[in-house]
């Protein structure tokens, strides 16, 4: 675990040596970003609250975890074969790179999930016994992008197009999480929204919505939260299993 937390470190400067903001950027492109998002959605769109919370707070909060969410997912999904000179000059378990990724992007998560909390603070959404759930969500957000992962990690060394793939589709999922639009406010079809519903990324989201804002419990929603176990476990044993057989092979793949 130390060389993990030590490797990664390493990554997060080595990333920004030559800018001259460094590590700023980790914190100033999702602020950036977050800027536009409000002008365009929360001002020009007239999307003025959703579910009677400022949209402002209700965006920064959904929008916090899917940036971590996204950027740790394509990351991981590559982490092996830009790895390669390392694994194969040591022995080296290739299973701990996409994790490597992953807790490099812990930083920035925090930052702005700080951030997110000290505009809700002041947007009028007050502390509650809810705020312990995240935790349980963000366990759930760290588990997933472990498990899928390792699955992508696997994959995208096993088939070189799909990491362009998955990026396509974490483009598309951006809007389909309930990131920006609440979609489970009535405007759509009952069947699209159970759709949506089944998006892991969703649930991860709305989750840490649901405790910072005092929404709801997790076990209020059994059904959603056993679905997306299941998808936990799916990319966990699929992933598990092809690190295992190509493991040996995987410098010769590359």
């Amino acid at each position: 675990m130390g060389i993990i937390f030590r490797i990664s470190s390493y990554e997060d400067r080595a990333s920004y040596q030559s800018h001259y903001l460094g590590m700023v950027w980790e914190y100033l492109y999702p602020l950036i970003q977050i800027c536009i998002y409000w002008l365009v959605f929360g001002v020009g769109l007239k999307h003025g609250q959703s579910n009677g919370v400022d949209y402002l707070p209700w965006m920064m909060i959904g929008i916090t975890p899917w940036f971590f969410m996204n950027r740790a997912t394509l990351d991981a999904s590559k982490s092996i074969y830009q790895r390669v000179g390392m694994v194969s000059k040591m022995k080296f378990p290739v299973s701990a790179l996409p994790t490597i990724k992953i807790v490099s992007n812990l930083s920035s998560f925090w930052t702005m999930l700080v951030i997110s909390v000290v505009v809700s603070l002041l947007y009028g959404i007050r502390p509650s016994i809810y705020w312990f759930e995240s935790i349980y969500y963000f366990i759930c957000m760290l588990v997933f992008l472990l498990a899928f992962g390792i699955f992508n990690s696997a994959v995208s060394v096993l088939i070189r197009d799909y990491h362009v793939l998955l990026q396509s589709v974490m483009r598309m999922l951006f809007y389909l999480s309930g990131v920006l639009f609440n979609f489970e406010s009535g405007a759509f079809p009952p069947i699209v929204t159970r759709i949506l519903q089944l998006n892991p990324f969703f649930y991860v989201v709305s989750g840490f919505r649901e405790s910072l804002m005092g929404q709801g419990w997790f076990w209020q929603r059994p059904t959603l939260t056993l679905e997306f176990w299941l998808f936990v476990l799916f990319f966990l044993l699929v992933g598990s299993h092809l690190h295992y057989k190509f493991r040996s092979r995987f410098v010769d793949l590359i």
